[in-house]
């Protein structure tokens, strides 16, 4: 596994920025629920907690110890929701956007850079921006802010289940599992999934 360092955060504290914000998202390709994003500040002093790495990587428990830590060692962290409805309506493109500006906000202390998994966010200045492929594996601000957002998310959706149980949502978190497909076939929609990425095709 690779393991995310602070060799970029440190490159950027080195310039003179001090708030730097890694961010990513979760559940932009999900079939159902919403899109969540993290967004993380440590300190300069940081000792990075065990373990981080790209959420995708952990287990469900490792993850939710993480998460934990994250919280409590990081200067600011927050997250951002949008919900079925927005992405249904503007699609997952802009709702990712919105959810990326959402989390800032909330975060309540405006950065002074931004690190983000892949691509830029609209809206804000490019100069204070870095897109980092594969950011969520080898940056530790961006592992932390997609930890944090897969926790809160995985969350969500398990208490969705509670309500929707026939689709396993505790179990494939609103991705198009087969299990969650078959179940579409046999349930239908329900107002949680995407209507906007048709999925009429597995009715």
């Amino acid at each position: 596994m690779v393991c995310p360092t602070l060799d970029i955060e440190k490159e950027l504290w080195s310039q003179g920025y001090n708030l730097i914000c890694g961010i990513d998202e979760v559940g932009r390709g999900c079939f159902a629920g919403p899109v969540v994003a993290g967004a993380v500040v440590f300190p300069k002093d940081i000792v990075l907690p065990e373990g981080i790495a790209d959420s995708k990587l952990l287990t469900p428990k490792k993850r939710e110890i993480l998460s934990k830590i994250i919280k409590e060692v990081a200067l600011f962290w927050a997250v951002g929701e949008i919900s079925v409805e927005s992405i249904n309506e503007v699609g997952i493109g802009v709702s990712t956007n919105l959810a990326f500006l959402e989390a800032i906000k909330n975060l309540g202390k405006t950065p002074d850079y931004y690190l983000i998994d892949a691509f830029f966010i609209k809206d804000l200045d490019k100069k204070n921006q870095k897109p980092i492929p594969s950011g969520d594996k080898i940056c530790a601000s961006i592992s932390a802010a997609s930890i944090i957002a897969k926790v809160y998310r995985d969350d969500l959706m398990r208490k969705l289940s509670q309500v929707y149980p026939q689709y396993g949502f505790e179990q494939n978190n609103g991705y198009g599992t087969k299990d969650h497909r078959d179940a579409l076939k046999k349930h239908g929609l329900c107002e949680f999934h995407r209507t906007s990425f048709n999925l009429d095709k597995f009715l």
